[in-house]
C-alpha cells in the first residue's frame, strides 16, 4: 500500500498556495491542486481531500506526490505529453495502395484493415486512412453487365431522349413487372423497435402464394399505375396496358419504356398494339434494365413494404402493396434522369476497353 507523501509548506510557499486557490485569474486547475496540498498540509488523508473538494482520492493523490517531488513547478505544469502519432511514409502508402488494388491475401477474395495491417506493418486505421483518401473500398463490390445488344446505341438515345424531352401530347410511362413477389409469413412473432434493440425478425419462413406486380410510372410526376396479378403471361401483359389505356386520357398518345421480355412482344401484344396506335413501345437494350426508372421505384417498395412484411396469404400481400401504391400517389415524386446518351455512352465505351484488355491478357 503507498504512503501518501508528507507535505510541509514553508511561508512563502503556503503564501503562494493560499493566493493561486482564491484568485481568478489563474487556471482552474490550478486553483483546484493549490486547495489539495494546503489541506494535505494541514494532516488531512487523499480520501478525506478528496471528499472536501469532491475530487477522485487516486488524483488527489497523483497531485500530493508531484507536490512532494517537484515543489510548485510540478502542479504549475502538466506533464509533456507525447504528440501526434508520426505519419506512415509515402514508400508504405504506396505499397498499401499497390497491394490492394494489384494483389489478394492468402486465401480470401479481398484485403481487409487487419490483413493489410499486418502485411504493411502499419495500424489497422493506418490503413483505413489512406484507403480512404485515395477512394479505396475493397469490402464493397458492384454487380454490372455491358450490353451486347448491336443497336445498343440507337436505343439508348431513344430513351434517354424521352426522358430528357419528353414529346409534347403524350404520356411517357416507364413499365415493367415485378414478378413472384413471394408472401412470406415468419414463423414466430418478431420483436418490435425498441430504445437500444432493433426489430427482430426470424430468418426463416413460410411461403404463401406469389403475385405479380405490373407497375407503369409516369415520368413527368411520378405517379404509379399499377395491377398486381397471380401469373405473368402475355395474357396479364395486354390487360395491364388496358389499364393503362383506360387510366390515360384519350387525347394523349402513351409511350411505354420496357424491356425485351418475350411476353413484351409476343404476336398477340403486337396485334392488339396495331389496334391502338396511340401506344408506342420503346424497349430497353439487352442487359440493360437500369435504363427503366421503375426499377427505382421496385427497390423502394421491396425495401419499405415488402422485405419486412408478414403476410399469411396473398391477399394480405397484394393489400400491403396497394396500400403503398396508394400512399405514394397522395404525393408523388418524380425520378429526375440526368445523364445523357453521350455521358453513359462514354461509360460504356471505358468499360468495353477495360473489359477487352481483360479478356485478351
Amino acid at each position: 500500500m503507498r504512503v501518501a507523501a508528507q507535505i510541509k509548506l514553508s511561508g512563502s510557499e503556503r503564501s503562494k498556495l493560499e493566493r493561486f486557490s482564491k484568485a481568478r485569474n489563474v487556471p482552474e486547475r490550478l486553483r483546484e491542486r493549490s486547495r489539495m496540498i494546503l489541506l494535505a498540509a494541514d494532516g488531512l488523508e487523499n480520501k478525506e481531500i478528496a471528499q472536501c473538494l469532491g475530487q477522485d482520492p487516486g488524483k488527489v493523490g497523483r497531485w500530493r506526490r508531484r507536490y512532494a517531488e517537484q515543489g510548485l513547478p510540478g502542479i504549475v505544469k502538466d506533464k509533456t505529453r507525447p504528440g501526434r502519432i508520426e505519419p506512415i511514409s509515402a514508400a508504405k502508402k504506396s505499397r498499401i495502395i499497390k497491394l490492394t488494388v494489384g494483389s489478394k491475401p492468402d486465401g480470401s477474395t479481398h484485403w481487409s484493415r487487419a490483413t493489410m495491417a499486418r502485411e504493411v506493418g502499419v495500424s489497422p486505421s493506418s490503413v483505413g486512412r489512406v484507403w480512404a483518401a485515395h477512394g479505396l473500398k475493397p469490402h464493397r463490390v458492384k454487380t454490372f453487365k455491358l450490353s451486347n445488344d448491336r443497336n445498343f446505341e440507337e436505343k439508348l438515345e431513344n430513351i434517354v431522349g424521352l426522358y430528357l424531352s419528353p414529346p409534347e401530347h403524350a404520356v411517357v410511362l416507364s413499365c415493367d413487372e415485378k414478378s413472384q413477389i413471394q408472401a412470406l409469413d415468419r414463423t414466430q412473432p418478431g420483436l418490435p423497435l425498441k430504445k437500444g434493440r432493433c426489430q427482430t425478425m426470424t430468418h426463416d419462413y413460410k411461403r404463401n402464394g406469389v403475385t405479380s406486380l405490373f407497375a407503369a410510372m409516369d415520368i413527368a410526376d411520378g405517379r404509379i399505375i399499377s395491377k398486381c396479378m397471380n401469373r405473368h403471361r402475355h395474357q396479364e401483359w395486354l390487360k395491364f396496358l388496358r389499364h393503362v389505356a383506360k387510366s390515360v386520357p384519350r387525347d394523349k398518345q402513351i409511350h411505354i419504356i420496357c424491356d425485351n421480355y418475350a411476353t413484351h412482344k409476343h404476336a398477340k401484344v403486337k396485334a392488339w398494339q396495331k389496334r391502338n396506335p396511340r401506344f408506342h413501345l420503346h424497349f430497353t437494350p439487352t442487359s440493360a434494365s437500369w435504363l427503366n426508372m421503375v426499377e427505382r421505384f421496385f427497390r423502394d417498395i421491396t425495401d419499405k413494404a415488402i422485405r419486412r412484411g408478414v403476410f399469411r396469404n396473398v391477399p394480405d400481400l397484394t393489400a400491403a402493396i396497394e396500400e403503398y401504391i396508394k400512399a405514394h400517389n397522395s404525393d408523388p415524386k418524380p425520378f429526375i434522369w440526368t445523364s445523357t446518351a453521350t455521358d453513359i455512352l462514354e461509360k460504356v465505351k471505358r468499360g468495353r476497353r477495360k473489359l477487352n484488355k481483360m479478356q485478351s491478357a
